[in-house]
C-alpha cells in the first residue's frame, strides 16, 4: 500500500496533503508514516505546527494551537499597540503571541507556562521574549503590569476528555486539556488574578464554548472585570466563542 493509502486506512482525513508533507520532512520516510499511522500527531512527527502562516515548533505533550483560535489572534492584534508589554499565559508553543508580534511590531513579550517542554518551545519560538516555567503567574516577576494577554487555557470539561480523538488524548498532556468539571477551573484561577497584572488600557484574550459564557460572564464580575464575549466565526459558528475582560 502507498503512503496515501496507509494514511487513509489509518483515518487522516487529510492523508494526500499529509503525504506531501512527511516525504517533504527529509529522513526515513516509511519510519515517519509508521509514526503518524500510530497515532502520533502530525506536529511531532513533522517537529513543527502551522499556524497563522508560520512554522512553529513543537514536542510531544506541548498545546498545538487549533485553526479557529485565529479569532483570538485577530482581536488582541486589534487591541494592541507597538511597544505594548503583552503576556502569552499557558503559552505552549508561544504560537498565539507570535501570531501577534507578526502584525504588531515592538512588543514587549512574557510568555509563561506549568510544562518545562512547552516553555522549551516557546523559547526557540519567541526570540527575545522573556520566558519562564510555571503555574499561571507564578514565575512572573511582581509588579509587571500589561497591555495584552493571551490565554489558551484548558477549557474542556473532565468528562468531555474521553471523547476527544485519541491522538489528542494519547499525545497531548492532559494538563493542556482538562478544564475540571465545567471547563473552567483554570479560566477561574486566571480571571482571579489577572486584574492584578492588566495595565489601565489592558485587555486579556481567551477561549471557551458559547455554553460555557455565562459561568465565564458572572466570575469575572464578581472579580471586579467587565467581559465581553465575541463570536469566533460569524459565518460558520462553530459554538467557539473568544472572551475578553478588562477594568472597569
Amino acid at each position: 500500500m502507498d503512503v496515501v493509502g496507509r494514511l487513509h486506512a489509518a483515518g487522516c482525513v487529510f492523508a494526500e496533503r499529509e503525504a506531501e508533507l512527511l516525504r517533504a520532512a527529509g529522513g526515513d520516510l516509511d519510519a515517519l508514516v509508521a509514526r503518524r499511522v500510530a497515532g502520533e500527531r502530525l506536529e511531532d512527527v513533522l517537529g513543527w505546527a502551522l499556524f497563522r502562516g508560520r512554522r512553529y515548533a513543537v514536542a510531544p505533550g506541548v498545546f498545538v494551537p487549533r485553526h479557529r483560535t485565529g479569532a483570538l489572534v485577530d482581536l488582541a492584534v486589534a487591541h494592541a499597540r507597538p511597544g505594548d508589554r503583552a503576556l502569552d499565559l499557558c503559552c505552549g508553543t508561544g504560537a498565539l503571541i507570535g501570531a501577534v508580534t507578526d502584525r504588531v511590531p515592538s512588543l514587549r513579550v512574557h510568555a509563561t507556562d506549568l510544562l518545562p517542554p512547552a516553555t522549551d518551545c516557546a523559547r526557540r519560538n519567541l526570540p527575545g521574549a522573556t520566558v519562564v516555567t510555571g503555574d499561571l503567574f507564578s514565575a512572573l516577576p511582581a509588579g509587571l503590569r500589561f497591555d495584552l494577554v493571551v490565554a489558551n487555557v484548558p477549557y474542556v470539561p473532565s468528562r468531555e476528555v474521553a471523547h476527544l480523538p485519541a491522538e489528542m488524548r494519547e499525545h497531548e498532556d492532559l494538563r493542556t486539556l482538562d478544564g475540571g468539571p465545567d471547563g473552567l477551573d483554570v479560566l477561574r484561577r486566571v480571571l482571579a488574578e489577572v486584574g492584578s497584572w492588566l495595565s489601565p488600557r489592558g485587555r486579556a484574550f481567551t477561549e471557551l464554548d458559547e455554553e460555557q459564557t455565562p459561568a465565564a460572564v458572572e466570575c469575572a464580575r464578581a472579580c471586579g472585570l467587565v467581559p465581553e464575549v465575541f463570536v469566533a466565526d460569524e459565518e460558520e459558528d462553530d459554538g467557539s466563542r473568544v472572551f475578553s475582560v478588562r477594568l472597569p
